[in-house]
Order: structure tokens, then sequence, then C-alpha cells
């Protein structure tokens, strides 16, 4: 079946999270990078799951045993302007599983480019509300192959999204935050002429359904904002799309839902100005064509100024 990737679904999920001295930031997240600061991260993530969601159905492949994806992500933010910010990352990626004759693959997964701008920041009470937009843009870095699930490394399509990021922080530095997204994709090509999902087409373009993402956070800052440490919750839901036949192979353009539990601490060492790591992980609840993965990330993310 086919797996969401990280890049597709804009690094809603934690193992993207970058974790930097109070100014790091994702497309998620409620953080600013200042004017001229660089932020540089590189994120690992080892997700795993050997159960999944054939539509509705829950169960287990001998064909596939336990299936491995492996991520290492570079990524950069850039304070711009201000209230206005870059973000860029292309991930590498790796599948494999435990059973079966079939072989992973390895490479490049989806380029990823955002900007993220500040629409409200003002003072309430004690605390501080923001409200960020952030649009991005996604797409193939290499030549992978899209209908080849579970292994495939991505969709395969351009992907536009529109995101809307609400926080509040009160001065203790415990803060709650809202996130939705609506993602427009583009088709995508398979390397045969003729599918059939609920009808045959004789064409090897898929038209890939829409989708939208949401997420809610709970953190608190602690240590004088040298330690953050949060707990989410987030899902996705496609508009459209088609379930995994039974006993058939998943196809890029299946419904997908899930929704998500996970958390993250952050870490940044006084020692060393600008130095960060972070650790975060995450286990899916329920789904519809996707696999029930537990994924664990980790990483180091360095900030400094450049004008």
């Amino acid at each position: 079946m086919k797996r969401m990737s990280i890049t597709s679904i804009l690094l809603m999920a934690f193992g993207v999270m970058l974790l930097l001295p109070s100014k790091a930031q994702t497309p998620t997240d409620a953080l600013m990078m200042e004017t001229g600061q660089i932020c540089l991260a590189a994120i690992y993530t080892h997700d795993t799951w050997d159960e999944y969601w054939e539509g509705t159905l829950k169960r287990n492949n001998g064909n596939i045993g336990t299936l491995t994806r492996q991520t290492v992500m570079p990524m950069v933010a850039l304070g711009v302007i201000d209230r206005v910010n870059v973000i860029a990352a292309l991930p590498w990626v790796k599948t494999q599983a435990s059973g079966g004759q079939m072989t992973g693959v390895q490479g490049l997964q989806d380029w990823g480019f955002w900007i993220k701008g500040t629409a409200v920041d003002q003072e309430i009470g004690s605390g501080k509300l923001t409200l960020h937009a952030v649009a991005g843009v996604s797409g193939p870095a290499s030549n992978y192959l899209p209908d080849y699930a579970p292994f495939n490394l991505g969709f395969g399509c351009l992907e536009g999204s529109l995101r809307g990021v609400l926080q509040y922080q009160t001065g203790s530095g415990i803060f709650v935050r809202g996130q939705g997204a609506f993602h427009l994709r583009g088709n995508s090509t398979i390397e045969r002429d003729y599918y059939y999902t609920t009808q045959g087409f004789y064409t090897d373009e898929v038209d890939m359904p829409d989708a939208i993402s949401y997420g809610a956070v709970a953190g608190i800052w602690l240590l004088n904002n040298s330690l953050k440490v949060e707990a989410m919750f987030d899902g996705l839901k496609s508009l459209g799309g088609f379930d995994i036949r039974r006993q058939d192979a998943g196809f890029p353009s299946n419904k997908m839902i899930f929704t998500r539990v996970g958390g993250g601490l952050q870490y940044y060492f006084p020692f060393v100005k600008g130095l960060g790591v972070v650790a975060s992980g995450g286990y899916v609840l329920t789904g519809r064509n996707v696999g029930q993965s537990l994924a664990l990330s980790g990483g180091i993310t360095y900030q400094f100024g450049i004008w």
C-alpha cells in the first residue's frame, strides 16, 4: 500500500521539526527567523509498520512483513525581511521490507519550498497571539517510480499548499497552536499506459486527489527557553480517490486518511551559540489506505547570522 511521503504533506509530521534557539521554524509552527538569520538542519527519521489499512480493513501482509522507511532531511530556513521567511528541504529516502521478494529503493524524494509570513503579532494579556500564512510548493527531485507501492519514494507530482498557523503563548512559556492546510496536487506520471481504479484509463497520467491537513500542539518552554517539550495531534484526509482493492497493491491516487499522536523535545546548548538538537516520535492511531506506522526522529541544527 501507498505511504504518505513527509514532504507531500508539507512536513506536517513531527519528524521534520527544525528546532533552534527560539527562532527556528518549520511550515507548521509559529516561529520566525530574524532578518539575516539562517538555520541549517539535518533530521533523520526511522519509520516502520507491519500492519496497514486496505480501505477500512486493517491487515498485515506476508509479502511485505515490516516495511521500513528511512529519511535523511537537510533543511534551511532564512529570515529574508521583517515578517517574511523562506524554508527549503530536500530529503533522501530509503525503503525496504523484511518479507517477500520485492526490492526497496533509495534516492532523492521531493524538493520543497515555502514562504512564511506573519499576519498578526499581538500582545494579549501576559501572552502573545500570532497568526502566520504559509504558501508552499513541492515536486519530484529524481526520476523515481510513484507506482511502486509500498516502496515508492513519493507521489511523483507537483503540489501547492496554503496553510494558516495560529498560536497563543503565555509569559510563562506555555503555548497552544493550531494549523490547517489545503494541498492542491497535479497529475502523476506512471510507467504504463493503462491502469484501473474504479474504471479503466488508457493513459499514463494519474489524476491525484487534493487533500486537507490539520494539527494541534500544546507545549512549554523551560530552562530559560533552552528546552521545549510539546505534545501533538494531527491528521490528513484526501478529497477523493479510492480504496485499495482486496489483495491488490496500493496506487498513487488512493484515498488516504489518518490521525496521529506524538511529541517532541528540543534543546539548544548554552555553551555553543546556535547549536541545537531535536528528538520526536509519533504513532498513527486510525487510518485508511495507509500503514499504522511508528516514526522516530532525531537531528542537529545550527543557526547563525549572515547579514
